[in-house]
């Protein structure tokens, strides 16, 4: 195999210290001049570090410059934490399989009318405009490893491996605890630390019921505690200045036949008497197994004679086989105790912006055409699935949708055969109240009605072309859906294109230049109407849920519309300057909207956190609606999205171990009304080295980005960014203090526990996040969609948006895009800090941080391998922005396709990434962009990079 030198002949040192797969001969593409076959000058590091990334030295401009360039940041291949997998278990009774694929959508031809939206090239998001030119990004053709660390397999954290002891018992009592230094001159951020398993959980001996039982601990997929050793009192909690809170996410995928969770159907549900905690692998039986002690309150509670008894085969049974003594999460089938009501069936309201922005842009029509493909996707196995159309523009329009079957006309006595296509529309001009035109035909079974739904949706795209049609009452379109489901319940989907502007929930635009980068810049992502929050309220007492799908290219106020989805536990997903014309928007919406309405969401769903006396769950956070101080309402239980709980220690702790469960109840979209039950116990211990050397850096990131939006929303950003630094700190005092202070060499360093070494990248990384970052030009549209996400991403998804993922493609090992030989999964290339440091001139890289591709193709980049990846042969002909790459017949190209697809592939998100091809040579703001997300440096006057940051925090901590 032919093999190009690399400008120092040198593999990289990072390269030379991976694993032995890793240093299989790999094809370079490296910049060659084959008129005399001469190898270029060797490039040294020094020189390296000062080479210009885009070409001529450009003078550094401020980030403030760019023009909002972080379009389609939405949420989306379940990356598995390094080190242990998915957690599986034993084959349980069958679940109803999933329904098929998405379809996609096919671009849409629409008329462009001119003068609606201000100037965008199609192939930029609004955001990512012209701009002034680009910060220097330094270049090396090496990157020393993270010194004393081993070399990690990239594809580690996405492959079945064991748990690497989270629920075992060694020797130790608890983890060890090894200082680094965070400013060791060969010290850099390793970015496989993120995809590690959090420190091991060593229990005490006879914790458990059952010794063996190697699921009893809740897998960190489901819960993931800041502190895997929890403090024996308030003051060592407080003293220590670490966070005490757990992660929780319900589901891991988007349907129950991919968890394969154990469940316990035989309608025996053992609970504490007292604190109401289900029975877990914690318990202590007691009195010769005839009572048991509960985990949490130590009350002694009596066994239920089912326990011992299997009542489906009628035959005593041994209560250790047990799903709910074995293993940390286990779903049980409700008895009608737990029904407040029989279970309802799944509803959706449909309603629509029909204005002229929308049917301009192509929504209206891509909107009905998707919903109509994928109607046999949405959960229907009873029959009993209704669904209601509304749309809206200056009026509010009602759709009367006629039986598939003959009905009886009881004024006339006789039957009257009506068909399909006699839909029936009702038109509304009054936006001060809600006015219902018709008793029935308004919500309708899914399975009784579904060619007039066919027939509705098929002409919905051609019934609205009146180009006057400017106003959105979408407030009033709300308030008429929850009139129709509330007796019910379910879901409100709404589809806008245009600000709601008038009537009920209308929203002035706000003067967002004024206050960007000012004390006062915080209102822009509050509420603008009270509107929103209080029909929240009445959504979430009726059991009604809303999810928004937002695609203006104007400013639509996503932060008030946001406070619906918000307090009703649904999403907010955003399409900014979406246009069915554009090939890629066309396929991320038609996906993403499939997958939506495949997804096998909960219904009338709380959850409970009960906790060790002494410990109570403080404060929530997500997307609910907080019925009361200790119980989360969840009109729709999503499976996209994650919780967090803070923890309170009121008093000591005279016991050996810390407990919690999390107790969901909810209603299945198939009629079953189930308990999700998910446990974990942890040791308890009094000396603050122990809680550092136990710290989780992932919860604790989540934490720490919970609290900082908490700040931003309620005060202003700068607040949220000072609240970050300051916890880091504070943190980071109190261990040179209490823990390494005997451990002091020569120097003034600064130390940390090593599990939580890549904790100050992450914070620094959050605070260079859109959400929070300091600057004028970042629209609050785009602030607040980002704090959606922070706030609901599922840890392993929040990491990548944080800290994206880097790969370099142009010299990829041999089987990088490859099926795996075992395991046949699709083998990752090795993953690159992000910094200009990682980058080379003649390079192509692919960064990834779960909502959007940027394939960085570098100025140095040789023919052959734009050839072998775009089909051109010189960087000018490369196509920039949002592009779809072409798939050629190579060697290259197809595993570059296969490395996209597999970092897609995210079983509990319905996320389609988008692909941003960003030339050296392309404008300004898109390179911007992709520097914008190279955290580890400076990009501007707002901002430092990694070691700057490191220092300041050593002087603050020194002085």
């Amino acid at each position: 195999m032919s093999q190009y030198p690399p400008p120092d002949q040198q593999m990289p040192a990072q390269m030379q210290q991976q694993s032995a797969s890793y240093r299989k001969p790999r094809r370079q593409y490296i910049a060659h001049d084959f008129s005399n076959n001469q190898a270029p000058p060797s490039m040294q590091p020094d020189q390296a570090y000062n080479q210009q990334p885009f070409g001529a030295p450009v003078p550094s401009a401020p980030m403030d410059t760019m023009n909002n360039q972080f379009a389609q940041m939405n949420i989306g291949n379940q990356q598995q934490y390094q080190g242990y997998s998915q957690q599986q278990y034993p084959p349980h009774e069958a679940r109803v399989p999933s329904a098929g694929m998405p379809v996609p959508l096919q671009p849409q031809a629409y008329p462009q009318q001119p003068n609606m939206y201000p100037a965008v090239d199609n192939n930029i998001p609004s955001q990512v405009q012209p701009g002034p030119p680009v910060p220097k990004i330094p270049l090396t053709p090496q990157m020393p490893q993270m010194p004393g660390q081993p070399a990690m397999d990239p594809n580690q954290g996405y492959q079945n491996s064991a748990y690497h002891g989270y629920n075992s018992q060694p020797a130790a009592a608890y983890n060890h605890l090894q200082n680094v230094d965070l400013l060791d001159k060969t010290s850099k951020v390793d970015p496989y630390d993120i995809t590690k398993p959090p420190p091991p959980i060593i229990l005490p001996p006879d914790t458990k019921v059952i010794e063996s039982a190697e699921f009893a601990n809740a897998s960190p997929d489901y819960i993931r505690s800041t502190l895997n050793v929890a403090p024996s009192n308030p003051s060592l909690l407080k003293r220590s200045k670490l966070p005490f809170a757990l992660i929780i996410r319900p589901f891991t995928h988007l349907h129950d036949e991919d968890e394969r969770i154990p469940l316990v159907s035989d309608g025996v549900v053992a609970r504490c008497r007292r604190c109401r905690t289900y029975i877990n692998p914690f318990v202590t039986f007691i009195d010769n197994g005839s009572r048991y002690r509960c985990a949490m309150c130590h009350l002694a509670n009596d066994v239920p004679q089912g326990l011992d008894f299997d009542t489906i085969k009628n035959v005593s049974a041994n209560r250790y086989d047990r799903a709910e003594l074995n293993y940390g999460v286990v779903d049980f089938l409700a008895s009608p105790e737990y029904m407040a009501r029989p279970p309802m069936p799944v509803v959706y309201a449909f309603v629509i912006d029909v204005s002229f922005p929308a049917v301009e842009s192509g929504m209206v029509a891509a909107v009905a055409h998707i919903i109509r493909e994928n109607l046999d996707r949405i959960p229907n196995r009873d029959g009993r699935t209704r669904v209601a159309f509304l749309c809206v523009d200056s009026n509010l329009h009602y759709f009367k949708l006629p039986s598939d079957s003959p009905i009886t006309d009881s004024d006339q006595g006789d039957a009257e055969e009506l068909s399909s296509d006699q839909l029936e529309m009702f038109v509304v001009g009054d936006t001060d109240d809600v006015f219902v035109p018709s008793a029935d035909g308004l919500l309708v079974t899914l399975k009784d009605h579904r060619q007039a739904i066919d027939n509705l949706l098929s002409n919905l795209g051609n019934m609205f072309q009146n180009p006057k049609e400017m106003k959105n009452t979408m407030g009033l379109g709300i308030k008429a859906a929850h009139n129709l489901i509330h007796s019910v319940g379910g879901k409100i989907t709404c589809f806008m294109a245009s600000r709601p502007d008038t009537g009920v929930g209308a929203l002035p635009k706000r003067d967002e230049q004024s206050l960007l980068n000012t004390p006062r810049e915080g209102t822009l992502l509050q509420s603008n109407n009270k509107f929103y929050r209080t029909m929240a309220m009445e959504c979430a007492k009726d059991q009604v849920s809303v999810d928004m799908f937002l695609f203006s290219g104007d400013y639509q106020d996503v932060a008030s519309l946001s406070d619906l989805p918000r307090f009703t536990a649904g999403q907010t997903y955003f399409y900014p300057s979406w246009k069915s014309t554009r090939h890629e928007d066309s396929m991320k919406l038609g996906y993403e909207l499939s997958k939506y309405l495949g997804t096998e969401i909960g219904f009338e769903t709380v959850m409970r956190v009960r906790a060790t006396s002494g410990v109570q769950a403080n404060v929530f956070y997500g997307n609910f609606f907080n019925r009361s101080s200790d119980l989360m309402a969840l009109p729709a239980l999503p499976r996209d999205q994650s919780y967090m709980v803070e923890v309170k220690i009121d008093d000591t702790i005279g016991r050996k171990t810390m407990a919690f469960q999390v107790a969901i109840l909810g209603t299945s979209c198939f009629g079953e009304r189930r308990i999700r039950t998910i446990t974990l116990c942890m040791p308890i211990s009094s000396k603050a080295s122990d809680l550092f050397a136990s710290a989780d850096p992932v919860a604790c990131a989540a934490y720490f980005s919970h609290k900082a939006c908490e700040k931003a929303l309620y005060g202003n950003i700068d607040d949220g960014r000072q609240y970050l630094l300051k916890s880091l700190t504070e943190m980071l005092q109190v261990y040179k203090k209490e823990v390494s202070a005997s451990n002091v060499g020569m120097g003034n360093p600064l130390h940390i526990s090593a599990n939580l070494r890549i904790l100050p990248a992450l914070i620094l990384a959050l605070q260079k996040h859109p959400a929070l970052r300091k600057g004028t030009k970042i629209r609050s549209d785009i602030r607040s969609h980002a704090i959606a996400l922070l706030t609901t991403l599922p840890p392993p998804y929040l990491m990548q948006y944080i800290y994206p993922e880097l790969y370099g493609l142009h010299d990829m090992p041999d089987d990088a895009g490859l099926p795996d030989g075992e395991t046949g999964q699709i083998v990752l290339p090795p993953r690159l800090n992000l910094s200009g440091q990682s980058l080379v001139a003649h390079g192509l890289y692919l960064l990834y941080n779960g909502e959007t591709f940027l394939l960085y193709v570098c100025r140095g980049a040789i023919s052959m391998l734009l050839e072998h990846t775009f089909g051109v042969s010189t960087i000018e002909e490369v196509p920039a922005g949002k592009a779809t790459l072409l798939r050629i017949e190579n060697g290259l190209n197809p595993r570059i396709h296969a490395i996209m697809d597999k970092l897609r592939d995210r079983p509990g998100s319905i996320t389609y990434p988008n692909l941003y091809i960003v030339p050296e040579t392309s404008e300004p703001s898109l390179r911007q962009w992709f520097a914008s997300m190279l955290v580890e440096d400076q990009m501007d006057n707002y901002s430092k990079s990694y070691v700057q940051f490191l220092n300041g925090i050593r002087s603050n901590i020194s002085s």
